[in-house]
Formats: C-alpha cells, structure tokens, sequence
C-alpha cells in the first residue's frame, strides 16, 4: 500500500496515525478492499508561464512610455470581442470567446470551422467527476488555440439559487463547495492550453430578470459562505480573470463598485490579473474608473464609431473628458493598463492569434469527452423496474415529444453549434433498431400497445431573461394522458434547471435528467435507456416541489412577470428593482432542511442500475485541534452484480454553535467505481475551513471549538452513516 498518496498538507504526526490505524485495518479487511486517497491531496494550481513579478515589472516599464490615448485606447475593447493591440510596444490584441461549454461561432466565424458542444455545465457538475471537468476544459482550451482565441469567457459559476434563473445551465448547482472543487479543475485543464479563464460573474448574478436594473442585496456573511467561494476556488487555482456582473451588488453596479472589486476581489481574494466588464455594462464611467476594473468590453463599434443608440458610458469615450474635469487622473489609469498588460505579459501572448493547428487533431478526443460528460451527468430520477429496457418478439417503444429529431440546447452566450449532432431518435434506434417508433401524434392504440413510452420535454432557458419553472400545459396534459394508457412511461427531460414535475411525477414509470447533453450527449441517453451505460449523475440542485418553496420565491418586482428572450434588456427606464436575499446562507438544501420543506427531488439524489451499501463511517480519532487537518474514511461496497459509480457525499454538521448554521453542509465528495460485489475505503480530509463559518463581527473565518458531526450519505436526504468529533 502506497501512503505517498497523504503526503501534501498532512503533518507528520497525522500521517504516522494514519498509517498504523490503516494498516491495521487493511490486515482485517477482505482483500477485495481498495483504498482510495482524496483527489484533493494531487491538485496542482495553474502557474503562468513568466511569474507576476517578471510580468509586472515588464508592464511598468512599458506603461511609463506610453501616452495618455494609447493608455486611454488600452481599457476599452476594440470591436466585440478584441483589445487593443500595439504593435511598438510588442502588445498583442487579445481574442475573447463564448463560452463555458465550448467555443461559440456566432459572433465570429473565421476563427475555426466547428467546434464541439459539450453538454451543459449544470450536467457536468451532475457527474461530481472532477477529473472529467479537467478533460471538458481542457478540450475546450484546445479547440481555443486551434482558433487563435487567447481567452475564454467562461468559466460561468454564479450560484443556483432559484429555479427560474435563465442562465442556471452555464452554472455548476447550488452548493458552493462541489462548485468550487469542479470550477478549480476546470480552471487548470484550460489554462494548461494556454487558453486563460474569465470567472464570471462577479458577483450575487442569480437572476436575468430586467439584469440591468437589478440590486442583490446580500450580508456579508452570505457572500462569503455561498456567492464567493467557487470564485475564491478559482483564482486559488490560477485563474487569469475575472468578469464583473450586470447587476448591482447592495446598490451600486459590479463593474462600478469598489467595495466588490477593489476591497473583496482584489483586496481579500487577492485577485491580482486581468478584471474585465460584462459587455455593455458601464451605466458611470467615473465610478468604474476607480472601482479596481481594467477593462470595458466591448467599448467601440466594429467600425469603430461610439453607438449613439447605447447608454453605456464607454471608459474610452468619457475618460478623457473626466481628466480634464479633474475628476480621474492618468494615475488612476496607469493600474488599468498595468493589469491589462501583466496579464498579457505573465502569459506570453504575443501572437495569439496565431492558430495552433496541431489541435485540430483532437477533436475526436473531445467529442468522446462529451460523450462520457452525458455518460455520467444524466440523471436517473426514478426508475420502477422498467429501466433498462430490452424489447423482444414484436414489441416496441414509441417516442413522443419534442426535440426527437433535433437538439436541445440552452441559448444567448452559452449557445454553441456543434456538429455531426446525434438526435434522439437516431440513437435510440442505434440502440434497438426498428423497434423504436416515433411520431408526434401517436394513436392512442400506439400508445397503450407500445413496450415503452418515452415522453421528451425541452424547455428553452437563455441569458437575458428568466424562464418558469412550470412546464407547458401541453407537457403536462399529454404526460398524464400517455400514463392512462401505458403504464411503462419515461420521462426525458432536456431543460437547464429543475421544473415543476409534480403534476404528473407519481403518475409515470421513469424520469430521465437529461439536462442540455450536447452534440453527442443523446447517444449517452440512449445507452442509459438501454443498459448499455450505468447511470451514475446525481442533482447538483434540489428539485423542489412548488416554486413557492423556494427562498427566492417572491424576488420578481409585485405586478410584474416573466417575458421573453432579451425584450426588456436594456430597458433602463425601468426602475432598480431589490431582490432581498434573506435567506442568508440557507440557500438550496440548507434552505429546504431548515425550514422542513420535502423537495421533490434532493440535492445530491441519481439512482443507478447499481445497488450500493454504506459499510462504515470513521474518523482516525475522536480529538483534534484547531489546527489540524481531520481524516476519516468511508467504506463503500456494490452489493449487485452490476459495475457501477457511486458519489460518496460527506457532510459536516455543527449542533452548537453562536450563529444560525445549516444542518448540514457538504465538504467532501468522491466519485467511486466499484465492480460488481467489490468493496473500496475512501479517505477524506477536512481542514479547519470545512469547520468554520464566516463571522461579520471579526470579519474573518472563525472555528469554534466544540463537538462536530461528519455525515457520509448517497445525497442530502438519504440514510446516512455518522460519527462525531471534538475540536479543541
């Protein structure tokens, strides 16, 4: 047994511990037990190519000869998606693209011929597969360079706070932890490419209703303990920028707030790179001159005229006028430019745009990258014994549905094309051939004679604006219909969030989560449908039952609904409208355990063709101080004859403590494979930040020392095995 594995950040004395108790008990164990270490304990930050020191000398020497317009043409875009470059000075224009889940073609189309669609990142942190977020990113990365693209815009992390959030689909779920593991993998297989990373959108973006008139009114302690950890993750992992939110954060703009740049990302998150604005975001350009930003994005048309039809206050266009005002200086600038330029420099982009065709390679391997992202990030939400499904003789399946024939796919930034796209019906006739059937009005003597029934749902959920969470009508009525007449109905769903299911939850045989799977993702489903892929993806939400159990429930302005697209997007007449985010900490799970709400789903909750049994929970002993870092294990057996993926959650629980704390929060997790009837021993480490909580008063972390409780469980709500500990 190799011990090699606990040798990061482990002291030496915890490590002697570990060994002698695990040993021991390896003795006694079958010796089918395999041990598995943390994947935490091999995570290596992205380090840029030249160090910031070298990187931000180089800057100031150059900014100390340039002039007040070069310096002034430095801060704004050049066109949508470049800088400004200078040739004189050796600085590169640097190619921004869309987005988190590949490389959008629809604003430029020169820069590569195809790109992959991966799935949704909402299905990517379904798989709890945090090397698999490695390889996503790092495919994207690839394709980046093939296309000159320097960075990428993404990647998109805001918090899953209510269900109708538009843009819910670019993000990873409601828990800031399982965020932050992923986004920090993430961070570093696209930055390996040489692609940086835009972490967006900083911060309290949980909303796309009317976002340019929008103020998220958060405590502080909220901030810290949900809204800001994944972006903490990330630029502890290397990330090379930040984006600014449309919305106001308790009053005043994002981009325009030097209380959310300059003191909390900069200053106490010790962000030192590139901080970019959301396009067309700038409503006062004297504010976002001295809030800590560098860039305004896209700042000039393509042809290089203002936009009289833009309210945006363009930093390019207005600085000049606010230096002679008095009102900014060139030094308040030269930070600007200096930012812009190390980041450029750290990074030795001085030809970006310069395609590296060698990765045009690759594709192949991304495209299986997507597919195994479907493969482990659909999720089986109900299943009564009628999945997998093999029809013999003359029986059949018919499906029903929207997006049979055609993708599902998320809109705005987040949209990407894809190729060679695999429909549904192609790949489940793959799987069964002519046994499947597909109309879009079946008879009803279709329906009652057919083996199977497979329903698709597919909402459209975008940027710009919020979508319901109620379904159609008609997917409603027609669910409900198709179960009185066969009773071996599933369900596919293709959305960017929970939705209401409850209609009709009861009434159906399965439920597939599909979420958006991408170019190939269908295939995946298909395989699921089939047998020939174990189900393994488990909620990164909770699904609740009614939207007016949400703790965001009321935040629509009173008389005001839902609207389409972007219709209202820069309608800037309308008034700033509070969204009060009073439910502090208590955000997803948290929210529905404190306040004893049964959600229809849990966060957390996949099943699996397989059957697994929670063995035994164990610390390595039962007292610790403040400072040291606590091990458990968990041991975790298949108990089928089928290889399957389990995702071990583990969960800390403060009983006692000075300030309201949630039941439980989530602070470990391991995805695991184990063959049929095979048993595996996963080892877990907690550090003193999984034990604290934010305290206003101090302004910083605090542990109170105390007994805790470490909760090992398959999701938020199931069975679960416990074991205390005392902090001292």
């Amino acid at each position: 047994m190799n011990f090699n594995l606990f040798e990061n950040n482990i002291g030496t004395s915890i490590k002697s511990i570990l060994v002698i108790l695990l040993s021991v008990c390896f003795t006694a164990c079958s010796e089918q037990v395999q041990w598995v270490a943390d994947a935490e304990e091999n995570f290596i930050p992205y380090k840029p190519l030249v160090s910031f020191n070298i990187a931000r000398n180089k800057a100031d020497s150059i900014v100390k000869l340039m002039s007040l317009q070069e310096k002034i043409e430095m801060i704004g875009g050049r066109d949508i998606f470049f800088t400004k470059g200078f040739e004189k000075y050796s600085i590169p224009p640097i190619r921004f693209s869309d987005a988190t889940q590949g490389i959008s073609l629809i604003d430029y189309t020169d820069h590569l011929e195809k790109s992959v669609a991966f799935p949704a990142p909402i299905m990517l942190a379904s798989t709890w597969n945090r090397e698999l977020s490695h390889q996503y990113a790092k495919s994207i990365g690839e394709e980046a360079r093939a296309g000159g693209i320097t960075i990428l815009l993404g990647p998109g992390l805001n918090i899953y706070r209510i269900s109708q959030y538009g843009r819910n689909f670019e993000y990873f779920g409601e828990d800031p932890f399982l965020v932050s593991r992923m986004i920090e993998n993430y961070i570093v297989g696209l930055q390996q490419t040489g692609t940086l990373a835009t972490l967006k959108h900083f911060v309290a973006n949980n909303s796309d209703f009317r976002r340019r008139t929008s103020n998220s009114i958060v405590g502080e302690r909220a901030l810290r303990e949900i809204y800001m950890p994944g972006f903490e993750a990330g630029i502890n992992a290397g990330a090379m920028g930040v984006m600014t939110a449309y919305n106001q954060v308790n009053g005043k703009y994002a981009a325009q707030s030097e209380y959310v740049v300059n003191e909390i990302l900069r200053g106490d998150l010790g962000f030192k790179w590139l901080v970019v604005s959301d396009w067309l975001s700038i409503w006062n350009a004297e504010e976002a001159l001295l809030s800590g930003l560098d860039l305004d994005m896209p700042g000039e048309s393509e042809d290089g005229v203002y936009s009289s039809d833009d309210h945006e206050e363009y930093l390019r266009q207005e600085v000049g006028k606010l230096i002679e005002s008095g009102k900014v200086t060139e030094a308040d600038i030269d930070p600007m430019v200096i930012n812009i330029l190390t980041t450029i420099f750290a990074n030795k982009m001085q030809e970006p745009s310069i395609k590296e065709l060698n990765f045009l390679g690759n594709y192949d391997q991304h495209v299986k990258v997507a597919l195994e992202t479907a493969r482990e990030g659909a999720v089986l939400l109900k299943n009564e014994d009628v999945l997998p499904i093999k029809p013999t003789g003359d029986q059949y399946i018919q499906v029903v549905g929207d997006r049979v024939d055609s993708l599902a796919v998320g809109g705005g930034s987040a949209y990407v094309i894809g190729f060679d796209q695999m429909n549904l019906i192609d790949a489940l006739r793959g799987q069964y051939g002519d046994a499947v059937r597909y109309s879009s009005a079946p008879t009803d003597e279709e329906i009652h004679n057919a083996s199977m029934v497979i329903y698709t749902v597919d909402t459209y959920d975008s940027e710009g604006s919020d979508v319901p969470f109620d379904l159609k009508s008609r997917d409603n009525d027609e669910i409900k219909r198709l179960a009185q007449l066969n009773d071996k109905v599933t369900v596919i769903m293709y959305t960017g969030g929970g939705k209401n299911m409850s209609q009709w939850n009861n009434d159906v045989e399965a439920i597939l989560y599909g979420w958006y799977p991408g170019q190939i993702g269908n295939q995946a489903i298909a395989e699921i449908v089939s047998g020939a892929t174990n189900p393994s993806g488990k909620l990164p939400i909770t699904m609740e039952k009614s939207f007016e159990d949400s703790p965001g429930y009321s935040y629509l302005p009173e008389g005001e609904e839902l609207y389409d697209d972007f219709e209202f997007d820069f309608d800037l007449d309308h008034p700033v409208h509070d969204i009060f985010y009073d439910e502090g900490v208590f955000v997803g799970y948290r929210w529905y355990e404190e306040k004893n709400i049964e959600p229809l789903y849990p966060f957390g909750f996949g099943l699996s063709y397989s059957e697994f049994k929670y063995d035994e929970l164990w610390a390595i002993k039962a007292n610790f101080n403040s400072e040291e870092d606590v091990l458990v294990k968990v041991s975790i057996s298949n108990v089928s004859d089928i290889r399957g993926k389990e995702i071990i959650q583990l969960y800390v629980r403060d009983p006692e403590c000075s300030v309201d704390r949630p039941k439980k929060e989530l602070k470990g997790f391991r995805k695991v494979e184990l063959a049929a009837n095979e048993t595996k021993v996963v080892v877990f480490r907690l550090t003193s930040r999984d034990f604290s909580f934010w305290d206003e008063r101090s302004g910083s972390w605090k542990l109170e020392p105390g007994t805790f409780e470490i909760i090992a469980a398959s999701s938020s709500r199931a069975p679960q095995l416990k074991t205390t500990i005392n902090i001292e």
